[in-house]
Formats: structure tokens, C-alpha cells, sequence
């Protein structure tokens, strides 16, 4: 009787164990309505802070001939422009969109980067400033947390090409003063540290001679190394190079895009994790899927959303509004393949987990950066619940979507800050 007792015991304790090895939410999936799931996902995205990667709204504004008026006070607050303002980012959730301080490689040929790169810098200030209830710049992760309690939008700031150092270390110090926090070294082209992704003349084999003095100095003075846009030489000399961990602040999985060396193949991906590192799944379209670049390359897209433009401004509808899902749904249903959509997004993030880890994958959008391409889900900052609904249904836990939101890029930026600390004391 006593060996029946014990086999009943140990039968049960396995069930306990295993009930409790399940996660939490997978036993919120096959509970709950899909209407209580999508109630979840809101409450989670203003639970926890999410921050963005990457959103292009200075250099949207600088092209725009952005003017800090009188007449400009309201439009970082609410506007039908572009995908980022206040009230959207408050309805999804984002607390902390990294300004990108994007500079055109054009600045790199014929000079004055450095000048540009202030600018840039001069009218995130000014937003802030001129709207202090809404608006903060944020230098630190504690930066963010507080203004995650007073409500506001924390505006950390990354330089998206590393042209506005120029040929002067000391001007890395002089960023990181200004509240860069992370650079990408380089963009569409070549330049004085690296070679790009995107250009065929391999101009260093990698980085460059001062390249490698940059990685170096960046990492004693506390900057993020972004390895988004570098070739894949560069990255791997950077990755043996670095003595902290980096960021890829808006790249996606060049699983789904083969060939596509703007994103991270899984070796990548891995070495990045091994860093510590975390990458940051871009949005765009092109980004997401190699079918929608084919397509993209036609007439076909061009046609295809200027019908749907029509539909949406015939039914007075724009493409974030909620009225709309509906409408672009059935539009590309007819339609396939005019946009990917947010179900990639989520098989992305999918994929980096499996081959790296649920500690080394965030959230990088592109907002302001990539158009109209933005996949059907998250046409703008409005719509990250929409992300962690699908997130929910594919029985992530709430402690592992807050890894993506925030947790894993704030422990790469504080890690970068420790090693800073360390280098700069012996």
C-alpha cells in the first residue's frame, strides 16, 4: 500500500510540476475570449514601458522645413502627419521612441555632417522644451523611468550614421555630452569608419583603421555600438572588437529576406547574443519578407496603394484609424502581398528567440523611416497592443513580453554605461 501511496504521490507532484512549467499566458490563451486578450494587450503595452529603437521624426520635421514657432507648439501633440505624435504614443503605449539623428550620406561627401547632426539634436531640445508636459529628453534608463511615472514621452536620442564624428575622436564625447546614446556606424554608403550594407565598393574590407579607434572610444565613453546598415565584415570585426555589448536598432532576420544583407543572419544573431547584444525587428515591409520586396520592385505595389489611398480617402478614413483595419484587410485579401503584416512581425521576434533567446530581441519600428511600407497592424505608434496581442495568442508570459518592450535594450544601455565606467577607472 505504502509503494501505491508513494507512486500516487510522485504521479501528482509530476502534474503540479508540469501545470506550473506552462506558461502562464499559453493558460490564458485557450481561456480567454479574443476580446479579453486584445483588453490584456492594452493593458500591458501601459503597464510596461516600451521603447522603440528607432523613429525618424526629427529628420521628418527637418524635411518638412520645421521652424520651432508659435505656430508648430501643437503638431508634435496631435497631427495627421507621418506615424509618431504624442497622443498616438500614449494610446500604444510607447514611452520611449529613440530620435533618430539620421544624417544622409550625402553630408559625408560634401561636408558638414557635424552641423546637421546639431541641428537635428537642436529641434529634439526644442520639442522637449517647448513641450515640457509631454515631452523629455532621456540620457539614462532611470531618465525614461521617471518620466514613465509622470506620464510623458522620454525622448532618448541615437545618431544614425557615424559621418558627424568626422575625423575627430573627441567628437564622440562631445555627442555622448549632447545625449547620443547609441550610433550607427554608417548608413547608405560607405564612409571614414566603415563600409555599408548597402554599398558595393567595399571601401575598408570592414572597418576602417579609425573605424576600429571609434568602436574602441565609444565603448570607454558609454555610447551603444549600433551594427544596423554595417556590412557583414564589419560586424564581425566590430563583435571581436567591442568590449560591450551592441545593438542592432532596427534591423530584422535575413531568414525571410535572403540576400538581403541590411538584415542579421542567424550566425549574426547568435554571435550577437553571446555579446549580450540585442536586435531590435525593424518594421518595414522590405524588412519583413522577401515576396513583398519582389512585388515591391513592380508597378503593381505603386497601382495597388494608390487604389487603396482612394478607398480609404473616399470612405474619409486614414490609414491608423481603427475603421480602417477593416477596409485594408479585405482590401489586401484581394490584393496579396501589398503589405506584410504584423503576424511577421511577431514571426520574426519568433525566430530570434528560437535561435538566440527571449533576452536578445526589441522592438526598432522605423516609424517616419520607411513610408508607406509600415505592415498592416502597425501603420503607426498607436498600434503596439496590436503586437502583444498576437504575442499573447502565441502563449508568450507577460515577464517575457516586457523583455521586448524594454528590459533587454535597458540592460545592453546599462551594461554599455558599467563598461564605460570600468574603462574610464583604470
Amino acid at each position: 500500500m505504502r509503494r501505491v501511496l508513494n507512486f500516487i504521490f510522485i504521479g501528482l507532484w509530476i502534474v503540479l510540476a508540469i501545470s506550473c512549467s506552462v506558461r502562464p499566458t499559453a493558460k490564458l490563451r485557450a481561456q480567454s475570449t479574443d476580446v479579453e486578450l486584445k483588453k490584456l494587450a492594452d493593458e500591458i503595452a501601459h503597464k510596461y514601458i516600451i521603447t522603440d529603437g528607432h523613429v525618424d521624426l526629427p529628420y521628418r520635421l527637418n524635411v518638412k522645413n520645421f521652424k520651432l514657432t508659435k505656430e508648430f507648439i501643437g503638431i508634435p501633440i496631435e497631427t495627421d502627419k507621418g506615424d509618431f505624435d504624442f497622443v498616438r504614443a500614449r494610446k500604444g503605449g510607447l514611452d520611449a521612441p529613440f530620435m533618430s539623428i539620421y544624417i544622409p550620406a550625402s553630408y559625408q561627401e560634401n561636408g558638414g555632417a557635424k552641423d546637421f547632426a546639431d541641428g537635428l539634436i537642436d529641434m529634439v531640445e526644442g520639442i522637449a522644451k517647448a513641450h515640457p508636459n509631454h515631452f523629455v529628453l532621456a540620457k539614462t534608463p532611470a531618465d525614461v523611468e521617471k518620466a514613465f511615472r509622470l506620464g510623458q514621452v522620454a525622448l532618448p536620442m541615437g545618431m544614425e550614421n557615424g559621418a558627424p564624428i568626422e575625423h575627430d575622436l573627441t567628437n564622440i564625447a562631445y555627442f555622448h555630452k549632447r545625449g547620443i546614446r547609441y550610433i550607427t556606424l554608417t548608413h547608405s554608403k560607405d564612409n571614414q569608419i566603415c563600409d555599408s550594407s548597402y554599398d558595393n565598393a567595399g571601401t575598408w574590407g570592414g572597418l576602417s583603421p579609425f573605424g576600429k579607434e571609434v568602436v574602441v572610444e565609444m565603448n570607454r565613453i558609454g555610447i551603444m555600438v549600433d551594427v544596423s546598415h554595417i556590412s557583414d565584415k564589419t560586424f564581425y570585426q566590430v563583435m571581436d572588437l567591442t568590449q560591450a555589448p551592441v545593438i542592432a536598432s532596427h534591423s530584422s532576420c535575413r531568414k525571410f529576406t535572403p540576400g538581403f544583407e541590411r538584415n542579421m543572419n542567424d550566425e549574426m544573431i547568435k554571435l550577437l547574443a553571446d555579446n549580450g547584444g540585442v536586435i531590435q525587428i525593424n518594421f518595414g515591409s522590405s524588412f519583413l519578407e522577401s515576396t513583398f520586396r519582389d512585388r515591391s520592385r513592380k508597378s503593381y505595389q505603386t497601382e495597388k496603394r494608390t487604389e487603396l489611398q482612394a478607398l480609404l480617402a473616399k470612405k474619409g478614413l486614414r490609414a491608423s484609424d481603427p475603421a480602417a483595419k477593416e477596409v485594408i484587410e479585405s482590401f489586401q485579401k484581394e490584393n496579396p502581398l501589398l503589405f506584410s503584416d504584423v503576424e511577421m512581425v511577431a514571426d520574426h521576434i519568433d525566430h530570434v528567440v528560437k535561435i538566440a533567446g527571449i533576452d536578445h530581441v526589441g522592438l526598432g519600428s522605423d516609424y517616419d523611416g520607411v513610408g508607406d511600407s509600415l505592415p498592416t497592424g502597425l501603420k503607426d505608434v498607436s498600434q503596439y497592443p496590436n503586437l502583444i496581442y498576437v504575442l499573447l495568442k502565441r502563449g508568450y508570459a507577460e515577464e517575457e513580453i516586457a523583455k521586448i518592450c524594454y528590459q533587454n535594450v535597458f540592460r545592453v544601455w546599462k551594461t554599455v554605461e558599467q563598461v564605460a565606467l570600468e574603462l574610464q577607472n583604470n
